[in-house]
């Protein structure tokens, strides 16, 4: 894992110390060596820092030079099927002199060009400059594990793994997008191609970006999409499902076998859910040495340890098992979190993600883990309600229907069942807007000053921008579960592993994300073998049910999680309250200083006040300076 920046200049040389700088504030994503390298004509140039796990020797070192076609290219993550990418390459012609998967794309580049990256199979985020077509790729993962960010004008493009980096510029102006800011109250992250800064863009998920040096212009595209079942793909899957889970194991196994591979030391986080547990017995099943897990205890707060979970499935599997004792979080890392995320999330599963990471760090550089699981196989407890929903409208007469909008609007706010009646009394499939969100339109007016003065369609555009993503969808289930990988996982939960491992310099991987499993999870595995109005998950847990001890709650779901009201009423007390006392213009003051009152007052509200405290907090190290709308 690494850090890569770069700066394409149209008709002048590019500043090296620039360079230097924006490279330098990533070196927590790559504390084993730096480099930087320029064009003959210093239009382009590339920089790198390096975390090394394949090919340690400095035949792995970045940029990296093509010395056949004087490509050049800077390259963050991981090829799992380089191996075997560069026999392909070897009998096309193409001959190596290193073991770097790094190589292999300079290579695979020069054999296919842009089409290359329908080759890989991996995590990544790269740029390549092409001199003889004086072009720059920029390109991301399918899943969008690893981030890239750029900015343009008429004279320059420069692009970055964090935002920091670009911000080292001191042109780029410091202001917030009101929309995005509407956004981060509606699903506590900002979601697409815009990011909290004006003017300031990242690459998609499986998406390019081509600068063309000559013409200064962009072209953008997606190299892949998630696949949606066809009538072929839907009979394929109605097999048993002893025979799901017979490829699913399979599956995950080859999965699991690429991504062992490293140089370094590897280990699995194993929390205890299914997931993690999953990826654990695969592990312990392929891999030729021991297997090493890692799970974090938060002493003191039983309804919040992973151990004995984790422990019985480290006893059965016959791992390498160390706890790792995790102190409670200061407000000092609060503090030092909101500077390292580039935007701001509202996940406060971000905080025992830094806290593990940095313990498993003393004893790995590789940890394996479960994300992705709920995403493809449906684990999220909003499948079911969704579901459930979508049977009772189908239930309910169309006369009834037609009325339901005008009885919902007087529905009390806080009435129980209310978000089911919005959701009936929308268009079909409607309910998806609801699902997940964090605050509704009329609770976002209250807690920031910007959306305050928002007009009343971009108010609700957050919630609109749900309803029509993946409408191609025939299923309410094959559509949440889409727009939560295109959306959700992409945004807010590899946003989080990324930001928070790197910060401890340790390298994340996700066997789920395997484009193959992708691929299987979203056309050959039925619904009603995800999830249904009253299971979640069916799949993975009878599989779970083979190879994990049979007295573990394959049901349960906790995930990585704190003890927020009693941390937020304890050791963040002080800093919660010098931030609701202190002026912004991002969150408002007088919302933020009543919700700490009434958490004082006994009521459970940490999680919604970490995510004012951590925009406050944000906006603040990121020294913002306006907002437009």
């Amino acid at each position: 894992m690494c850090g890569i920046a770069g700066i394409v200049r149209y008709r002048s040389a590019i500043d090296q110390s620039l360079l230097v700088r924006q490279r330098d504030t990533m070196a927590h994503r790559g504390p084993d060596s730096s480099g930087i390298w320029e064009s003959d004509d210093h239009r382009v140039g590339l920089a790198h820092r390096r975390l090394s796990i394949i090919d340690l020797t400095p035949g792995g070192h970045q940029p990296m030079l093509d010395p056949n076609s004087g490509s050049a290219i800077t390259f963050n993550g991981e090829i799992y099927n380089y191996v075997e990418l560069r026999e392909r390459l070897r009998q096309r012609g193409h001959s190596f002199r290193s073991q770097s998967d790094t190589e292999v794309i300079l290579a695979a580049y020069r054999e296919w060009g842009v089409e290359c990256v329908k080759e890989l199979n991996g995590m990544f985020a790269f740029a390549l400059y092409d001199p003889n077509k004086a072009t720059v790729l920029l390109a991301r993962d399918r899943a969008g594990e690893k981030p890239l960010f750029y900015r343009k004008t008429d004279k320059d493009f420069a692009f970055a793994s964090e935002v920091k980096a670009l911000l080292e510029d001191p042109s780029v102006p410091r202001r917030a997008r009101a929309s995005s800011i509407n956004e981060y109250f509606a699903f506590g992250y900002v979601t697409g191609e815009n990011t909290m800064f004006d003017g300031i863009y990242r690459v998609p998920a499986a998406g390019r970006v081509v600068v063309d040096m000559a013409s200064g212009t962009t072209a953008h595209d997606t190299y892949w999409t998630l696949p949606v079942p066809t009538a072929a793909t839907i009979a394929a899957g109605e097999r048993p499902l002893s025979e799901i889970v017979d490829e699913l194991h399979t599956l995950l196994k080859d999965s699991v076998r690429r991504q062992l591979v490293a140089d370094v030391s590897v280990g699995v986080m194993l929390s205890g859910g299914v997931d993690s547990s999953l990826v654990t017995a695969i592990a312990a099943e392929v891999s030729p040495s021991k297997v090493k897990t890692f799970t974090a205890r938060f002493e003191g707060h039983q309804g919040f340890d992973e151990g004995p979970y984790a422990r019985m499935v480290a006893e059965h599997l016959g791992t390498e098992h160390i706890e790792l004792p995790t102190p409670p979080a200061s407000a000092e890392l609060l503090v030092e979190l909101a500077r390292q995320f580039d935007d701001p999330i509202a996940d406060s599963s971000m905080i025992p993600t830094c806290l593990i990471s940095r313990e498993i760090r003393k004893h790995a550089t590789v940890a394996i883990g479960g994300d992705g699981g709920d995403e493809l196989f449906g684990g999220y407890k909003r499948y079911p309600a969704l579901i459930a929903q979508e049977r009772l409208r189908a239930s309910v007469p169309s006369p009834l229907l037609k009325l339901l909008p005008s009885v919902f609007r007087v529905l009390p706010k806080r009435m129980p069942g209310r978000g089911t009646a919005a959701a009936l009394a929308g268009a079909a499939g409607a309910g998806v807007q609801y699902a997940g969100l964090m605050f509704r339109a009329d609770e976002r007016v209250a807690l920031s000053p910007v959306i305050q003065a928002m007009n009343t369609t971009d108010l609700h555009r957050p919630e609109l921008l749900r309803t029509n993503m993946a409408t191609e969808r025939s299923t309410m289930l094959q559509r949440a579960t889409a727009i939560d990988f295109g959306s959700y996982m992409v945004d807010d939960v590899l946003v989080k592993v990324d930001r928070a491992s790197m910060l401890a310099s340790l390298e994340v991987r996700a066997p789920f994300l395997d484009p193959q499993l992708i691929e299987f999870a979203f056309t050959g595995v039925p619904d009603r073998f995800r999830a249904t109005r009253h299971d979640r998950k069916v799949v993975l847990r009878a599989l779970g049910a083979r190879l994990l001890p049979p007295a573990l709650d394959l049901t349960r779901k906790q995930g990585f999680t704190i003890p927020m009201d009693a941390w937020m009423r304890g050791a963040w007390a002080p800093l919660l309250n010098d931030r609701a006392t202190s002026q912004g213009m991002l969150v408002s003051s007088s919302a933020l200083s009543s919700l700490t009152a009434r958490l004082q007052n006994g009521e459970a509200l940490g999680e919604r006040l970490f995510s004012m405290l951590f925009l406050r907090l944000w906006e603040k190290e990121y020294r913002i300076q306006d907002v437009v709308q």
